[in-house]
């Protein structure tokens, strides 16, 4: 009895079990589609950027991701992240980067048109 007492008290419901995975795959997906294609990618990295970091591929994780825990501020704030740390200093030295980080930040913060 008073084993469970003690569970009670201390147990908290976590209705988003795996939030921080989801936040860390919101990261990696950002950064694989905002590095882009090395320019001596084999076809196999070819085919599999063109499947899987385009614009609407990535909106579409991210929002999974959303659904899963993640709030809009959280994503803003990798992307913020992203423009500012040190740590992601290589991938802004290219301009294209920085131009697929706004698209995309545009891309997400638009307001999403609901019905016909």
């Amino acid at each position: 009895f008073l084993a469970k007492i003690d569970v009670d008290i201390f147990m908290k419901p976590n209705s988003f079990a795996m939030k921080e995975w989801h936040l860390e795959h919101v990261e990696k997906v950002i950064v694989r589609y905002v590095k882009g294609l090395s320019p001596n990618a084999t076809s196999f990295e070819t085919r599999n950027f063109k499947k899987y970091s385009t614009m609407s591929n990535c909106t579409k994780q991210i929002e999974y991701d959303k659904k899963h825990g993640v709030t809009e501020e959280e994503v803003i704030a990798v992307m913020q992240r992203i423009r500012n740390d040190d740590s992601f200093s290589e991938l802004r030295k290219n301009p294209d980067s920085v131009q697929r980080l706004d698209e995309l930040e545009k891309q997400l913060t638009t307001p999403k048109k609901i019905g016909w």
